[in-house]
């Protein structure tokens, strides 16, 4: 058994804020944004210092129909042994959709995706996290994501969901309260009776973020400071258990290392909060165990559930990135907001990726990307997406302006090609522009 404490995500842009930050216990780092035979320096020390690093997927799409990748299944073992970590973390969620399954052309979401609360969906979903606790050498957690649009006809709710996922393979919880209050706006489920059904000896630790709302709808941004609602949130989950871990999610927008650490602060004052209320009455204290989860209730053979969730994923994803129509009995508004916060996701990654993109366009970078995203589907991740959008432009003769599109065709022409052509004569045009 291992208690986690009081925790922080860890980021480059953070680093050497969140080494002088006191009481810090763990951090959480994107496994996808680390190389094993290279890690940061800062998360060297850390570890040195005897701080936890618990990597957290983001792209394995468990949740998807398709059995889960081999590659990135061996790329997160990797990282798990590298970093020394007690367990690693993923989300019930799809990122991807189409292929064989569906003999349509294969789609990139570019972020999480919520799954049908289905019995078919819930089959491919538990025999996905059978095969990945196989491959893992630690335990695997999965987290509840936030969702802006609500699938029609399910079958189950979160916590019912949730509960048969732990019963059938032993797979722990990663509780984010954030997107307890996130679907609660935007989908009307009350964060106290998802609480009330979730089986909470499970919990291997809980996410705690910021957001913002925005005609009616809640963004789980990452990016603003966390609000009282999502604070009362965790403090209800710590009156029936003692959270095992809990860490604060910021990944742009950054404060001063201050506000950061008062956030910390509000965090443990609502836990304590919670525990206080229960102080009476009897809580279950959950932990991180030393097993990689067994096996509850054997699942029922597929029997198609597989070619039936792609068909359904499929749909969805290409009506919200490649401007097909909305399948009947989605909420359209709904999903398009979602298909613009997919759009803004994929730029500011991209943005990210490739920072020599913004600067050579200027102020015209986000427009002309949101313009190019909105019918043209992501394929093979984001630095590809970057290449394709310049190679885009390119086509059309855009820029207008005649240095600025000279400057982007070497800067495609140097990354296109199997080898940096003219880097020199690219950066002193970058250096200029800045």
């Amino acid at each position: 058994m291992r208690r986690l404490g009081t925790g922080i995500g860890w980021r480059p842009e953070i680093a050497d804020a969140v080494e002088g930050m006191p009481g810090i216990d763990w951090v959480e780092v994107v496994a996808e944004n680390v190389c094993p035979g290279h890690l940061p320096e800062s998360l060297l020390r850390l570890r040195e210092r005897g701080v936890t690093v618990v990597p957290h997927g983001v792209s394995l799409g468990l949740g998807g129909a398709d059995r889960p990748d081999e590659g990135r299944l061996t790329a997160l073992a990797e990282r798990a042994e590298a970093l020394g970590s007690p367990l690693v973390t993923e989300h019930i969620a799809f990122v991807r959709a189409g292929g064989a399954l569906t003999a349509s052309p294969p789609l990139e979401a570019g972020h999480l995706l919520p799954v049908p609360r289905t019995r078919d969906a819930l089959d491919v979903l538990c025999e996905n996290v059978r095969i990945a606790q196989e491959a893992l050498p630690v335990p695997l957690a999965l987290e509840n994501i936030a969702a802006l649009f609500s699938w029609p006809d399910e079958e189950l709710t979160e916590g019912q969901f949730l509960s048969e996922l732990v019963e059938r393979t032993g797979v722990r919880l990663l509780i984010d309260v954030a997107n307890l209050h996130t679907n609660h706006v935007n989908r009307g489920e009350d964060p106290a009776e998802a609480l009330a059904a979730l089986p909470v000896e499970a919990i291997a630790y809980v996410h705690v973020a910021g957001g913002f709302e925005r005609d009616g709808v809640w963004h789980d941004s990452h990016a603003h400071p966390v609000p009282r609602p999502v604070l009362d949130v965790l403090s209800g989950l710590a009156a029936r258990v003692a959270p095992p871990g809990v860490l604060l999610e910021r990944d742009e927008n950054f404060p001063a290392p201050g506000e950061l650490e008062r956030e910390l602060d509000a965090i443990r004052e609502a836990v304590a909060a919670g525990r206080g209320r229960a102080a009476g009455g009897t809580a279950v204290a959950g932990a991180v165990g030393a097993g990689a989860g067994g096996v509850g209730v054997l699942a029922p053979p597929l029997a198609g559930a597989r070619e039936r969730v792609a068909v359904a994923q499929t749909a969805v994803l290409s009506a919200l990135v490649a401007g097909t129509p909305v399948p009947e009995g989605f909420d359209r508004v709904r999903m398009g907001v979602q298909a613009r916060a997919l759009a803004a996701k994929r730029a500011g990654v991209v943005a990210k990726v490739a920072p020599e993109l913004p600067v050579i366009l200027g102020t015209g970078y986000r427009e002309a990307f949101l313009e190019y995203a909105r019918q043209r589907p992501m394929h093979g991740g984001y630095r590809q997406d970057a290449l394709d959008f310049a190679g885009h432009l390119l086509k059309l003769g855009r820029p207008g302006d005649a240095g600025i599109r000279r400057e982007l065709r070497e800067w495609w022409l140097d990354r296109s090609g199997p080898a940096p052509r003219k880097r020199g004569l690219v950066d002193r045009a970058l250096r200029r522009r800045v």
